[in-house]
């Protein structure tokens, strides 16, 4: 994947988009090939550490003993300690309502059998129990400041169930350059990790969160141009415009 390809894509997306009253974010999804899934040597499962961050901040809750709970305090959005596990496990609802709201889980590693018996039935089919793959699994004297701004800048490509992978690379505010090294980097990742890299990749594709699709490394018509023309054009061109968009 060439680098002007990846421009040629964000330029037409963006030029294709209308206006929106809210910053879209920009996602990259990659289709799969010639993979058993049911291997787990072949599903994806990686993070990426990126140049840049996407465009929002990720939310990271830290679940560790006292001997972290200062740094964890003044660093995460949210701290459990330890000797509240078993209190807020008891209630699935709220274990459930903590999976959905954080992006990262940090846990100390003398204390991961507890996490795990804690809250591993919920957070494990959701993928959200802390991955020592990312830095998530810590020593009671690990710096957390910078695990916690390692994770603004990483992104988690997962393929386990479906031939497909989809992740945030930006926003459609952000440098036009920031955003192509945040997919270079991915798609490079990606690579690494297929038995038979580019062989594996069947499309590439930019997406604004309210806009059609861009396929990397293809022409593309303007659509702007169409919908204007759309308004001015008799009827039978009108319909006929309709099903070809």
């Amino acid at each position: 994947m060439e680098k002007k390809e990846v421009q040629q894509a964000l330029q037409t997306l963006k030029t294709n988009s209308p206006q929106r009253k809210f910053k879209q974010s920009i996602d990259l999804i990659i289709t799969l090939k010639e993979l058993n899934l049911k291997k787990p040597e072949e599903q994806v499962d990686v993070f990426v550490a990126l140049s840049h961050t996407t465009g929002k901040k990720r939310k990271i809750c830290a679940l560790i003993g006292p001997e972290l709970k200062e740094q964890a305090t003044n660093t995460c959005d949210h701290v459990i300690l330890s000797d509240e596990f078993e209190r807020i496990a008891t209630n699935k609802k709220n274990v459930k309502k903590l999976a959905s709201q954080y992006d990262f889980f940090i846990a100390q590693a003398n204390i991961m059998t507890q996490v795990a018996k804690h809250f591993g039935r919920i957070f494990g089919p959701k993928g959200k129990m802390p991955n020592p793959k990312a830095g998530c699994v810590v020593p009671p004297n690990a710096n957390l400041t910078q695990l916690a701004q390692r994770l603004q800048q990483t992104a988690h490509l997962k393929a386990k169930t479906e031939l497909a992978t989809k992740v945030r690379v930006g926003t459609e505010d952000m440098k036009e350059e920031e955003v192509m090294d945040n997919i270079q980097s991915i798609y490079a990742a990606l690579l690494r990790t297929l038995p038979n890299e580019k062989n594996n990749v069947k499309q590439v594709m930019l997406k604004l969160t309210m806009g059609k699709p861009v396929v990397v490394g293809k022409v593309q018509e303007d659509t702007t141009k169409k919908t204007k023309k759309k308004i001015v054009q008799p009827k039978e061109t009108t319909e006929t415009a309709e099903v070809q968009a």
